[in-house]
This record gives structure tokens, sequence and C-alpha cells, in this order.
């Protein structure tokens, strides 16, 4: 597994010295949006840094939250969510917003197209994203008012349970039903506007309910839900035929917002890291190193989103809020907000992981804030194609994707410059295999040039959006057919483990043993003399660098370098212990 890792200076509170890993250029996960790893080591241990990079949004990529199951209740994990807006956008993004673990219920806003799903947390910072593309962190309330007659009445929370003598208005982005409250009273509102901030929202009460249970929102439709004095209330002023107009008050006002979600604390203003927002956080919260979740914007407009690893000792320790806060600023961050941490923090590219979570597994989360691509999009082949039939990366299994009806110009391009694929067609929205001319796919097996390719995919759709996609990768059959056993029982002086692998020209070999965190704990297992094509074998006596046996899950590692440049493959192994 090739790991791309940059150079991100983190400074600690302790004032310790960070050295960084070897850099590597940024990944293109499409025109303008990139993923770096970075991975430093503090007094305290190593900190792994994830880091998506997208443009100012507006265009094709847009900067938007997404809501679980596309419900205010339940979970999913941010990778379902990625691969369920696949026929409308490619996302990569992070978690969201900190978030009821019973019911999903975010803990602050949830805004999208222009619409409030979910009441901003007056006790913490909302981040909105501004018509220009302007990321604005601010505290906001929610204010709302529900009248059916002259008086307005307090509207104290928007999906969500209403306080003992409150008022509630669900909207159909709730879920199925209100949820059934003893002594409650409720009114069907059809049809229900677009539930935009600020203005008054008049809809008919087509059905008045007197007395509590669970009321089924009916889609396009809303329903006030009032308990206590307020039900009282609600049964006298609210009868079915009536007429309710409904206005979701924020103060202070938030104009151009046309997207935003929860989460705080604020910390980044003005481009210097805050050490304490005032927000409704505890010490807890803020104060240890943990995984964290991020997201700022630069100057010029540019946004980054950060997903740190944490509880994870030799891998990654994780950040405190206010080194997150100086993680931020040292990317170029002008302003920034944290999100949720822990468990929660993931990060993912088209329903893939590109972070590892705390958890172990990943965790369902409640909302999460993403970029959205809608051009052509292209998934990224592996870096290097061995078509030796030995079921690794024999063929790049070529594709491209497109989310609205597009015409599409196709090219496959050969070390030599030739094109065995140019084509151009008119297509729907969908997913469309590119051959690879001469490989695997086609079945004729021919040979296949060994060398640089690159696929090129551009699209015009039908409301005259231009966008392209260029993907490259390496053809080279050099290393293949690695054998590692996959258990070994080896005593306290080792025992032999034969690594067999084939190389189809003459290149040099290296081999190594990684640990389950990716350290080495054992290198130099084979000469660094070229070698010539053909069978290879190395042998390992199952002990690390220290001439000490191991124990656990570990991974062999083969690199063959040769005139087209530098192959890996890899295979586990599980060492066991041995008397004899």
């Amino acid at each position: 597994m090739h790991r791309l890792l940059s150079t991100l200076a983190v400074s600690s509170l302790a004032a310790v010295l960070l050295a960084s890993t070897g850099a590597g250029a940024p990944r293109e996960l499409w025109p303008g949006v990139t993923f770096e790893q970075g991975v430093q080591f503090t007094t305290r241990g190593p900190v792994a840094i994830n880091v998506l990079r997208g443009p100012r949004p507006g265009g094709l990529t847009t900067l938007e939250p997404v809501l679980s199951n596309d419900t205010v209740v339940g979970r999913e994990t941010l990778t379902s969510m990625q691969v369920r807006l696949r026929p409308t956008a490619t996302a990569a993004g992070v978690n969201g917003d900190y978030f009821t673990l019973a019911t999903g219920k975010p803990s602050g806003v949830l805004m999208r197209d222009a619409q409030l799903v979910s009441p901003p947390n007056g006790g913490r910072s909302s981040a909105g994203i501004r018509s220009d593309g302007a990321l604005d962190v601010r505290r906001v309330a929610f204010a709302g008012t529900w009248r059916a007659s002259v008086t307005a009445r307090g509207l104290g929370a928007l999906n969500a349970t209403p306080a003992a003598n409150g008022a509630a208005l669900y909207t159909d982005a709730y879920g199925p039903s209100t949820p059934a409250l003893a002594g409650s009273a409720a009114a069907i509102l059809f049809p229900f506007p677009a539930a935009t901030p600020e203005i008054g929202l008049a809809a008919p009460i087509v059905e008045a309910r007197p007395e509590g249970g669970a009321v089924a929102i009916p889609p396009g439709g809303a329903v006030l839900v009032a308990r206590g004095t307020q039900a009282a209330v609600l049964r006298a002023e609210a009868p079915a035929g009536g007429t309710m107009t409904v206005t979701l008050g924020l103060r202070p006002s938030w104009p151009n917002v046309v997207g935003a979600i929860g989460g705080g604390p604020q910390i980044v203003r003005n481009g210097a890291p805050i050490f304490r927002a005032g927000e409704f956080f505890t010490t807890k919260q803020l104060g240890p190193r943990a995984p964290r979740s991020a997201v700022g914007q630069l100057r010029d407009g540019r946004i980054v989103l950060v997903a740190v690893d944490g509880r994870q000792p030799g891998y990654s320790i994780g950040l405190t809020n206010f080194e997150l806060a100086q993680a931020l600023v040292r990317l170029g961050a002008v302003t920034g907000m944290a999100l949720d941490s822990g468990g929660s923090t993931t990060m993912a590219v088209d329903g893939a992981l590109l972070n590892r979570p705390s958890d172990g597994n990943e965790r369902r989360i409640s909302t999460a804030l993403m970029f959205l691509y809608h051009g052509v999009y292209a998934p990224e082949p592996p870096a290097r194609v061995s078509p030796n039939g030995d079921g690794v990366d024999d063929a790049p299994n070529l594709s491209y994707r497109l989310v609205r009806p597009s015409s599409v110009t196709v090219t496959l391009r050969a070390p030599d410059g030739s094109t065995p694929v140019s084509t151009q067609a008119q297509q729907a929205a969908g997913s469309y295999p590119v051959p690879f001319v001469g490989g695997g796919e086609t079945g004729t097996g021919a040979a296949v040039a060994a060398g640089p390719w690159t696929l090129e995919v551009k699209a015009t759709d039908d409301i005259g959006q231009e966008s392209a996609m260029t993907r490259t990768f390496v053809v080279d059959d050099t290393l293949g057919f690695l054998r590692v056993p996959k258990l070994r029982a080896v005593p306290p002086r080792g025992r032999d483990i034969a690594i067999a692998f084939r190389l189809s020209r003459e290149a040099r070999v290296s081999v190594s043993v990684l640990d389950a965190a990716g350290r080495t704990v054992r290198r130099g297992l084979a000469e660094p003399a070229a070698r010539e094509a053909g069978d290879q074998r190395v042998v390992w006596d199952g002990l690390g660098s220290n001439r000490r046996r191991l124990e656990g899950r570990f991974t062999v590692e083969v690199a063959a370098t040769s005139t087209l440049g530098r192959s890996v493959l890899t295979a586990p192994i599980v060492i066991r212990k041995a008397s004899v």
C-alpha cells in the first residue's frame, strides 16, 4: 500500500520539535481537489494528519453539509453517504456535527439549499457557506414563532422534541413521523413551503390532532407539535381549515447563507489560532489529545478539511483542540471551526476511507461536510498495473461516471503515443467502462505495452458545463506472483520462511517486514545486486532487526526497481511463538 506523506508543521503547547517524514506530491482526486497525508513525530508520539484541499465553493465543486439517511433521525457511515450520493455527485469530505448517539440528531445547525433542517446551537459556533463561497463562522441562535390567529407564539424547536410547555415544527426532513408525546396536540400542515429562515411560511392546516401520539409527516408537508400550555393554545387557535404561519428566525440574522453545519468551537479567526472561544464545551472535550476534524478557509477562498487520527499509540496520538487550531493556521486558514472528534473523525472519498478511525471500524454518524463534484469523474486506477496474471492489479479497470446527460470524448493513450481507445458519444447519466485494449479485460491475451498510459475524459453536460479528467498509470509487469506462508510458528532462534516471487526483467530487489502499524521491523533480506529475470526466493528467519523473534500480524513487502521504475507487492503473515 502506498502512502503519500507531506510535511505539515504543527507546533504544540509543549513546544516540542516536530520531525516530519519525507514529503510526496498531493494526490489529485478531481480537478481542484487534492488529498495529502502527513506524519509527524513529537516527544509524545507520532501524529497523522489527513488533509483535503478544495477550491472556493462554486461551479463544478461545491462545499455542502450532508445528512445521514437524508433524514434527521438515524445515523450512517461517511462512506455510505458518499455511495448514496454517486448518482448526483462525487463526494470527498469529513464527518460533521456532534450528535445524539441514540437518535442521530445533530447538536447544531444543518442547512442545505438555503433550507433549515436543524436549528443552530446558540452556545456553539456554526459554519455557514455563503452564496459567494465564503465560510462564515459565528454563533447563531434559533428564534422561531408560529401564528394561527392574531398572536405569534414561540417555536422553541425544529425537528426536535419540544420543551414541556413548548412547541416544535417537524418537517419531512425529520423522518416518517413525529415522536409520540403524551398530552401533546398537533396540527398537520400541507403543503408546507421550503423551510427558508427569516420569512413567514404560510401553510393550510389540513388536520388538527387534539391528543398526543405519533403523527405521520406528509411528504412536502410539516407537523407542528405542542406540549403543556402551548398544546392548549394550539387546540384553541389552530382548527382544521385554518392557516398557520411559521417563521424560522435566526439571531443575529445570517444573510446569504445557503448551507450550514454545526460543530465548534471556532478555532481560527483573522488568521490566528483561538485558545479559548468561550463556547459550550467541557475541558474534557477540548483538552486531551484525540482524533479531531476541522474545516478552514484560506485567504484566497480555498477550503481545507482536516482529519487528525488519534488514540492509536505507535501510529497517531492525536492533537488537542488548540493544536488543531495551530495546524489549521499553518495550512493557511484565516477562519476555521472544529467538528465532531473522537471515534467520529472520518475522512473519505467516493466511498473509500482515507484515514484510520480510532474505533477500528467506521462509526455511523449524523452529518458530514463534503466537497461535491458535478463534472465527469474517472476513478483512480492503480498507480502501476501488472498484467501478468497473478491476480494483483492485472488491469486498471478504467471507467468514468456522469451525473448529467453529456457529450463525452474518451481517449486512452499508450506509451508510444498511439490511441487504442478514441471515442465520442452522447451519453446519459451513469457509469461507463473503458476497455483496456490488449489487456486482461479484452480477453485477447495480447501483450500490453509497458510504460506510462493516460486516460483522458472530457464532457459537456446538458446545461453547458464543461469538465475533464486525466488519469495516468504505468504498465509494469516486472514483479509478480508473491508467495508468503500465511502462518508460521517460530522458535527462539528462528525458522526459515520462504518468500517467493517472479521477475519478468532484470531488477534490484529489496525485501522488508513491517508490523501492524507500518513500521519496519526487518529489512535487508535481499542482496543489493541486480537479479536476472525468473523465479526468485528469499529466506527470512522470522526474527526482527534486533534478532529476537516476532509475534503477531506482519506484512512482507517486496520492492523491485527496474528500467520502468519501482513496483511493490505485499503479503500478510502471522507469526506465532514456538518452543522448538
